[in-house]
């Protein structure tokens, strides 16, 4: 009779992490002792049909496992009855102690064990050695993702239904959102009360003679004028100007000082999760979501071509600058090796911001011998312009400074005074890879003091001030680090969710804030003034840092916060008058009844629904046309939104035509093949781009 096999009774280690890409690069590297599981995500969280916090019991939180997530659990439970070994290896920052926390909780892990590892990168040396190190998890990172988390349910649960109520169904109010919201509309303000002043500037165009073997050459020096009588000039009109140029005619141009000094250019430090969204957004139009979720990908794993599935970048959530020793080091073998000695200079960046979580270092690549181009087929086009960001700033940071030789010339004509300002590159540094737009070679012809300038021309030009620029995510997301609102976790959602509650609009980069966005923040204002205060909600975030620090217990910030709060809700639900939303009446005829129809806001949006409701419930959603004839059909070309927000414009006749474009067509030709142009916006402006792949034509618009 044949023997049975007997099962294996060996146990293995289990190691939990949020996303199944995550356990599959980092199962590759622990081999077959060891099986790598993912939760994707939290397992618990607070209820979503209630507050689920106890007031009435210190505020304690009521947390739920999240509906959907049976069967996870009760794999995990599963492995972990027969593991040898437990590590919860989540993402190294406060929700990823949190999400470890309440794996823990589910899993009945003794809190005082070794089980929490921690890895910054996701490298085979990065994760064999965090598991080498396990701790125990850190409790006081826990309270200090439960104050945040408990305190932004407090706000959105209490304030959002008294919006629903007294302004229309579906909005939302937060804390670090509400905030962002009033710093929109506040600019918006600002923009609109601004009154535009004239004022004028002068440029002379002038030549030096300088006589050399013989010979006279005759070069340009622009010079602009910034002095009358030794105190700064303000010219409001073009009178004032002309009347300047006829004075400046009749007299003559001296060179009365001439400065030599050589200046360096210093590298910026490598990126945060703020810095790197702001670059992005700037350098590559991406929005903050599409940059976090890009960089997520190149953090949990890559195939690269002959390294296998590997992270290619740190931790993405932080706001550190710091570099480890062993990053600074191979940086520095690969630019003495690459470009020279002289090239490096590897500088320690030190965190200015007050409470940074040092234990992380700044966003960069895991092994910078995997430089961009090396990679590049490895890489999709979007992760291929992030990468190469990502590298190039972070090797740039270790280089030495640029270095140029600056030459400063100042030209009197009687009593005004112009300055003329040159350069020259002398060492380009850091700038070897990481290049600025505005660091161009302007030299000045050789001249001494009292030499005399021949004028050729004047440039008098007409100016407005301007108010402050709306924001846009990038300056957005500047301006809340700047005043120390949310944190790099929650930059990204800021601007989603303000567009999705339709508080704002974007118009190509700017964001606009609308009548609703206005209602809702002006109503705050005036009920919860702390919610929407730049300074209360900086504070806030301070007081949570502490905690998280151990100098502060979490819920005494709740506590101190809620017993005010309490009242101003109480006195909300009591004056706040119903603010009733009047339907924007179209010239649109009914189909069914021929009433009119009327622009409705429902959870997705704007739609176009029947005046005569609830007699007639006809609804269509709006459509714009563009007044363009599609190519393929002759049917109208409509501008539509994908499910993600983003505007293309796609055929009428849908779906038995599905033409569509991403950007914009326009009644003109391609003059070469005779296909539409499109509007494009490019770093180099905008663009006419033709619509046939296989035509290269290009024009630039004009402004």
């Amino acid at each position: 009779m044949e023997k049975r096999k007997k099962k294996s009774t060996h146990k293995k280690n289990l190691v939990i992490v949020e996303s199944p890409s995550k356990a599959k690069t980092i199962g590759k590297f622990l081999g077959s002792s060891y099986k790598v599981v993912a939760s994707v995500g939290h397992i618990r969280d607070l209820p979503k049909s209630r507050m689920g916090i106890d007031i009435e019991n210190d505020f304690e939180p009521q947390y739920i496992n999240i509906r959907g997530k049976g069967d996870i659990i009760k794999e995990l439970k599963k492995e972990a009855k027969n593991a040898k070994n437990i590590f919860l290896a989540t993402d190294p920052d406060r929700e990823g102690e949190a999400i470890s926390w309440h794996i823990a909780h589910i899993l009945d892990i003794d809190l005082d064990s070794l089980c929490r590892v921690e890895f910054y990168e996701i490298t085979k040396d990065a994760v064999k050695k965090a598991i080498k190190n396990p701790r125990k998890l850190d409790l006081t990172r826990v309270d200090a993702q439960q104050a945040r988390r408990v305190l932004d349910r407090i706000v959105g649960y209490s304030i959002s239904p008294i919006l629903w109520k007294k302004v229309k169904p579906y909005l939302s109010a937060g804390r670090v959102q509400s905030a962002a919201l009033k710093m929109i509309c506040d600019r918006e303000d600002e923009i609109n009360s601004f009154v535009s002043e004239e004022y004028w500037t002068i440029d002379a165009i002038l030549q030096s003679q300088n006589v050399a073997k013989g010979k006279t050459s005759k070069e340009n020096i622009n010079a602009t004028l910034i002095k009358k009588s030794n105190k700064k000039i303000e010219i409001k009109d073009e009178n004032e100007a002309a009347n300047i140029i006829e004075e400046l005619k009749e007299g003559s141009f001296v060179v009365v000082d001439k400065k030599e000094k050589n200046r360096k250019k210093n590298p910026l430090p490598p990126y945060t999760t703020s810095t790197l969204q702001q670059d992005s957004s700037n350098k590559l139009g991406f929005a903050s979501r599409k940059t976090m979720q890009i960089a997520q990908q190149l953090y949990e794993g890559i195939n690269i071509k002959g390294h296998g599935t590997v992270g290619i970048i740190s931790y993405i959530r932080t706001d550190s600058v710091r570099l480890s020793n062993e990053a600074r080091e191979a940086a520095k073998g690969y630019i003495t090796s690459n470009f020279g000695a002289q090239y490096y200079k590897g500088t320690v960046y030190g965190n200015k911001k007050k409470q940074a979580q040092d234990a992380h270092e700044a966003i960069r690549p895991s092994n910078v011998e995997l430089s961009p181009i090396n990679i590049k087929d490895s890489l999709t086009s979007d992760q291929f312009k992030l990468y190469n960001l990502i590298w190039n700033r972070f090797l740039a940071s270790q280089m030495e400074s640029a270095e140029y030789k600056g030459l400063v010339i100042d030209v009197k004509n009687n009593k005004y005074l112009f300055r003329a300002n040159g350069q020259k590159l002398l060492f380009d540094g850091f700038l070897k890879i990481y290049s600025y737009d505005d660091e161009k070679d302007n030299v000045l012809p050789e001249v001494s003091v009292d030499d005399e300038l021949m004028s050729k021309s004047f440039e008098p030009k007409q100016h407005f001030t301007k108010p402050a620029a709306r924001y846009t995510e990038a300056s957005l997301v500047k301006a809340l680090e700047e005043e120390n609102i949310g944190r790099p976790s929650t930059y990204a959602p800021i601007v989603a969710t303000l567009m999705d509650r339709r508080y704002i609009k974007k118009d190509k980069k700017s964001l606009i804030p609308t009548v609703l966005g206005f209602t809702v923040t002006k109503l705050l204002e005036e009920y919860f003034t702390e919610i929407v205060d730049v300074k209360f909600t900086a504070d806030i975030e301070d007081k949570i840092d502490e905690v998280g620090v151990s100098i502060a217990d979490w819920k005494d910030i709740i506590r101190n916060f809620y017993f005010s709060f309490e009242a101003h809700i109480e006195k909300a639900n009591n004056e706040i008058e119903a603010i009733k939303q009047e339907d924007v009446v179209t010239d649109i005829d009914c189909e069914l009844c021929g009433k009119k129809m009327v622009i409705k806001s429902g959870r997705y949006g704007e739609f176009l629904a029947c005046q005569g409701y609830p007699e007639c419930q006809n609804t269509k959603p709006i459509v714009h046309e563009i007044g363009i004839k599609c190519p393929k059909c002759g049917n109208e070309l409509l501008e539509k939104k994908s499910r993600r927000g983003k505007i293309f414009y796609g055929c009428s006749n849908y779906p038995e035509c599905d033409n569509s474009y991403w950007d914009r067509p326009i009644e003109k030709k391609c003059p070469e093949c005779g296909e539409l142009l499109t509007e494009k916006n490019t770093k180099k402006g905008r663009m006419l781009k033709c619509l046939n792949k296989d035509c290269s034509y290009k024009e630039k618009m004009e402004e």
